[in-house]
């Protein structure tokens, strides 16, 4: 082949690579943002805020059946207070018990720390596991929450709780004729919320007092009366047995 041949060839070539990379940079700039190299797109959330006066309103009444709150701190941080109905997952724990709360990756789940930034790090490991609406809220040197003593802990928990200790005294604080009338969890008294300060002599200063109702609304309020009274050792089940399957007997 003379040169003139060889000069062609060579042009042709540069001609055809110019062009597969013109269309290949046309594909990547139109490919969607987000998406893998299957196309599918990604289903990592954003992970929202909220600010103190929000979670406060977010926690009151029935609205906070709606969602599931962490505190993320130590556990000695936790006992020394903690927004109400909030359980206790340590930021450094939270991967390996995602299976704790699982049931809530479609559902509202609020975290808060001290400043924002643990309960940062703990949102960023939730929703990389798949869950679809998380928050951080402000925290608790950031605010000035009301803040309690006592724990709570979701339904499993409680269960787990009553279960493996005997020297605990439990509580269905839900009116006497639904208590007689459904049932309540083996072991149990029955003294209603409105009943508690007549009754003290029941509830010993001494032992672990375990509290339930149907949502985890009135136990807490009970929760936070007895708190006020000198009680230490209190377990409030956030979830009532109209939201977990307690075995309940007549």
């Amino acid at each position: 082949m003379n040169s003139k041949g060889l000069k062609f060839t060579s042009l042709m070539l540069i001609l055809v690579l110019t062009m597969i990379l013109t269309v290949a940079c046309e594909q990547a700039e139109n490919e969607p943002a987000g998406t893998t190299e299957t196309g599918s797109e990604s289903e990592i959330a954003e992970i929202k805020t909220m600010t103190g006066d929000e979670l406060v309103e977010q926690n009151s009444g029935k609205k906070k059946d709606e969602v599931l709150i962490i505190d993320v701190r130590s556990v000695e941080e936790y006992k020394a207070g903690h927004i109400q109905h909030a359980i206790n997952i340590n930021v450094d724990e939270i991967e390996d018990r995602i299976s704790e709360i699982e049931d809530y990756k479609e559902k509202p789940v609020i975290l808060y720390c001290n400043s924002g930034k643990k309960s940062g790090t703990a949102a960023e490991i939730l929703v990389n596991n798949g869950f679809k609406d998380v928050t951080n809220a402000e925290g608790v040197k950031e605010y000035e929450y009301d803040l309690v003593h006592y724990d709570d802990v979701r339904g499993a928990t409680f269960e787990k709780l009553i279960e493996e200790n005997s020297d605990i005294v439990l509580v269905d604080v839900r009116p006497a004729d639904q208590a007689n009338k459904e049932g309540m969890i083996s072991g149990a008294i029955n003294i209603p919320f409105d009943e508690i300060e007549s009754n003290l002599d029941k509830l010993p200063k001494d032992k672990t007092i375990a509290l339930y109702c149907n949502t985890g609304t009135k136990s807490a309020e009970v929760a936070k009366l007895l708190e006020d009274l000198g009680y230490k050792n209190i377990v409030n089940a956030t979830e009532g047995v109209k939201e977990y399957s307690f075995k309940l007997e007549k």
